[in-house]
């Protein structure tokens, strides 16, 4: 049985969009999104919150801040040329063929799950006929094709089925999308930056998800009636195209991008000592976290060795202490 989908499996977000650095106030959630964004090996971030308090705004506004990167040309997945490990199939084989991989850069985009979705179309499909008939695998690409190498947005992830959900934490866990069907299976990149946001008052997420992203945030609506004068200010000036507002506001965002790609570019050679990791394993164990991957400080280290180029202080020198580490989920 063939399953066709359009070739935009899913929408992306690329209109013009609020200046990050406007948005007023919510520090915790601004440096969840950075700091995963900087290292998407942390699992995620799952942000929530009640309807108006600028989750989906934040998102949004960090893809514009993000460094363009280097796909191939032609390739689905936008594998990166420069990594041979991760190519897909396609790309193996024409580099195989040819030695070289055309490439053009583009931006990172921001690839939204739709809440209706099916396991179909978020994990792709195989042509089960034409394997069986041929040997030749058909893939229709889903939604994890897209967000290869993108930021996969996921609002409302509490109101999705728990196994699609499985599905999102499982991909963002090994780098890889698996499909079987019918004993045939298929594999492809899938390395993306996981957003998800949510309304507790629409129900919560089960402990067991809740536990597989790698930063939780709650967030509230601002209780300061001059922060929130300044917040409508801002949201108007926006709306009404204010030449003023968008110039001031481009510097700041110029710079924390700026900043950002130079992290993105450090954090690997970052280095937590000894010390250091002892700290933020004690902040976990006094905090009463549960499992070994936050309790542990598998990863608060991730979060605490990543911190210092966010803020552009390299090498070993600073980690998150223990109010941020609290504010980011760690208890």
């Amino acid at each position: 049985m063939e399953h066709t989908y359009p070739l935009n499996m899913a929408t992306t977000l690329d209109r013009h969009s609020f200046p990050f650095t406007a948005i007023v106030g919510q520090e915790s959630m601004k440096l969840a999104l950075i700091l995963n964004a900087i290292e998407p090996a942390v699992g995620g971030v799952l942000i929530r919150g009640e309807k108006g308090t600028g989750k989906s705004t934040a998102v949004r506004a960090l893809a514009k801040l993000l460094p363009e990167h280097t796909v191939v040309e032609g390739c689905h997945f936008g594998c990166d040329p420069d990594d041979r490990e991760a190519l897909c199939a396609d790309c193996r084989l024409r580099y195989a063929e040819h030695g070289k991989l055309p490439s053009h850069s583009r931006k990172m985009r921001v690839v939204e799950l739709p809440i209706n979705a099916s396991e179909d179309r978020v994990v792709g499909t195989i042509d089960i006929e034409a394997a069986l008939r041929s040997g030749a695998k058909r893939f229709e690409p889903g939604v994890l094709a897209e967000a290869n190498r993108n930021i996969l947005y996921v609002d409302e992830v509490n109101l999705l089925d728990d196994h699609i959900v499985d599905v999102l934490l499982d991909a963002a866990a090994m780098g890889v999308n698996v499909i079987e069907r019918e004993g045939v299976s298929f594999l492809h990149p899938s390395r993306f930056i996981l957003i998800g946001t949510m309304n507790p008052e629409e129900g919560e997420l089960r402990p067991q998800l809740l536990d597989r992203f790698g930063l939780c945030v709650d967030v509230e609506g601002i209780r300061d009636p001059d922060e929130r004068v300044l917040i409508a200010e801002r949201d108007a000036a926006f709306k009404r195209g204010d030449h003023e507002f968008m110039n001031e506001f481009a510097g700041a965002d110029h710079n924390l991008s700026r900043a950002l790609a130079e992290a993105i570019a450090a954090v690997d050679d970052v280095k937590v000592t000894k010390a250091q990791t002892r700290l933020i394993s004690s902040i976990c164990v006094e905090a009463d976290v549960l499992g070994h991957r936050r309790s542990g400080g598998l990863q608060a280290q991730r979060i605490g060795s990543f911190r210092a180029p966010a803020i552009g202080q390299p090498g070993p020198g600073r980690v998150c202490g223990r109010r941020e580490l609290q504010r980011l989920g760690f208890g």
